[in-house]
């Protein structure tokens, strides 16, 4: 239906508890409910441990809800904090031979992209995979303890590479090798990372690593970036980069819809739309300017409650 279709992201009366090893259960995020149209650039604001980063990771398909209704365009990309631990979600069951594959695609990789030989034997055991050869090792981690089918593994891969980490999730779509370097420079430029195609991943700063992160997902077509604090561990000219290489990028698309969580204010600016959470609750969802003024309302009635 049309309605569905201008929405991108909805969730209605999200709860999401834990339970302690007490035996207690304890409330995460309570009846939250959002919208976000698609095509726009949103922000998830609030203070820290207010669930912000756990629905972000419900609509993702990393936790599931104790209970409430889920919408999110497919396909969709999880892309967290922290630039070294960027991570591939394969939607299949954790078998080892899903590792076995992946392992295989990556070796592909290596000889595709940087002419490396593979010298030594492969190594897949269920808990750790390793592709080494004359030049370096390429470490596979496996994390199994996420129940979802969609994220039975998660992988933290290191690509030599910025154009073998960008390609690295194309594997799986059955694409001839022009193809696949068409889709990674395409993406390389919407980010802004072109003339960084050769250069190896551990060269970058963090905000070039998210970018470089940003334009896997691109690569695969995702129409939803799930974005977590990306800018946590960025110095200021980093921080733009990444934010101006995401609002460019839905500019380009005209498809392609974000969520940002963030703590910084500032970042509001740049959005379309914002959502502010407090305590595992949805305070207020609208547009960025009123939610700007809001919080700033807030904090200024609590530096008053402080000072008098």
């Amino acid at each position: 239906d049309n309605a569905t279709e201008s929405v991108a992201i909805e969730g209605r009366n999200i709860n999401f508890s834990v339970n302690t090893r007490q035996g207690k259960i304890v409330p995460i995020l309570k009846d939250c409910s959002i919208r976000i149209p698609s095509g726009q650039l949103w922000m998830l604001l609030g203070p820290n441990g207010c669930g912000k980063s756990t629905l972000l990771k419900i609509l993702a398909g990393l936790l599931t809800p104790t209970n409430g209704a889920l919408y999110v365009r497919r396909p969709k990309s999880y892309v967290f904090q922290n630039p070294d631990h960027q991570k591939l979600f394969v939607q299949e069951d954790c078998l080892p031979e899903v590792f076995a594959l992946t392992i295989v695609y990556i070796v592909n990789l290596l000889f595709h992209f940087s002419s490396l030989v593979i010298s030594r034997s492969l190594v897949v055991e269920l808990n750790f995979c390793v592709v080494s050869n004359a030049n370096a090792i390429f470490i596979a981690r496996t994390n199994l303890s996420l129940q979802t089918p969609e994220a039975s593994l998660t992988m933290q891969v290191v690509m030599p590479t910025v154009e073998a980490d960008v390609a690295f999730g194309l594997g799986r779509l059955n694409l001839t090798n022009s193809e696949v370097r068409s889709r990674v420079s395409k993406a390389l430029e919407a980010v802004g990372m072109s003339e960084y195609l050769q250069r190896p991943v551990q060269t970058l700063s963090g905000g070039q690593k998210q970018r470089v992160a940003i334009a896997g997902a691109l690569a695969e077509a995702c129409k939803v970036l799930l974005l977590d604090e990306l800018t946590t561990f960025l110095d200021e000219s980093d921080q733009m980069g990444v934010i101006k290489a995401v609002q460019n990028l839905l500019d380009i698309s005209g498809e392609v819809t974000a969520l940002w969580v963030t703590h910084r204010l500032e970042e509001l600016e740049y959005a379309d739309g914002a959502v502010y959470m407090e305590d595992g609750r949805v305070i207020m969802h609208g547009d960025a300017a009123s939610i700007n003024k809001f919080i700033k309302a807030k904090q200024s009635s609590y530096i008053d409650r402080i000072n008098s």
